[in-house]
């Protein structure tokens, strides 16, 4: 028996040149909103901070003076995740000082527990933020709202537009060694950024997850 074979169509693969595009920017929101919603996030805010009640308890127990542990306060003490779910996650500035003035960022409660805890152990809390001096009543009557009204000093960048207005490292840092001169002893900082732990004039830094941002 005779066979014939009948021509296929050929198929032409079009081969893309090789790219340097990044992961999907819509892909990467949907998963810092799963992140952020299926209970991941509360999880490993719990555990960045599981063991600093022992460690300060500890601390406390060596002694020495004005003993004083730093919290940053928004992704710390202060949730923004309303706020950023409804923005899309982008950073917008006139609606985030809309934000900022409504004072009414939930707390995160394991990182409040560490604030209660020091204050139990007569430790001086020191809130040191990114937030500008603009911001200075809003903050102070959100943390008073959230139980966290008692502190030592709050402390916030200068306006922009003001000179000084340093990076957050920076920032942050030479504020922690203005601090150690006038005789406070910082245990432990808290919070989201490297700035936070980074920079040194401190004992100990909780580093605290935060897929929403990053501040220089």
């Amino acid at each position: 028996m005779q066979r014939y074979l009948l021509p296929l169509p050929l198929l032409f693969v079009a081969c893309s040149p090789l790219t340097h595009e990044p992961r999907n920017l819509s892909d990467l929101k949907a998963e810092v909103r799963e992140y952020a919603e299926n209970g991941t996030y509360e999880k490993d805010l719990a555990a960045s901070v599981s063991n600093s009640k022992a460690y300060l308890t500890a601390r406390a127990a060596k002694g020495g003076g004005n003993l004083t542990v730093i919290f940053d306060i928004d992704e710390t003490v202060l949730s923004n995740l309303p706020h950023m779910k409804e923005a899309d996650w982008g950073y917008q500035p006139k609606h985030w000082d809309k934000w900022v003035a409504e004072a009414d960022a939930p707390a995160l409660p394991p990182v409040r527990d560490v604030y209660h805890h020091a204050i139990s152990l007569g430790m001086k809390v020191v809130f040191l933020t990114g937030r500008t001096e603009a911001d200075r009543t809003a903050t102070a009557r959100n943390l008073r709202e959230q139980g966290m009204g008692t502190y030592e000093k709050l402390i916030l960048r200068p306006r922009k537009g003001t000179s000084p207005y340093l990076d957050a490292v920076v920032f942050k840092t030479n504020v922690r060694k203005e601090l150690t001169e006038q005789g406070y002893t910082i245990i432990a900082s808290f919070g989201d950024q490297e700035s936070d732990v980074k920079g040194g004039y401190v004992e100990k830094g909780f580093k605290l997850p935060n897929p929403f941002y990053k501040i220089k």
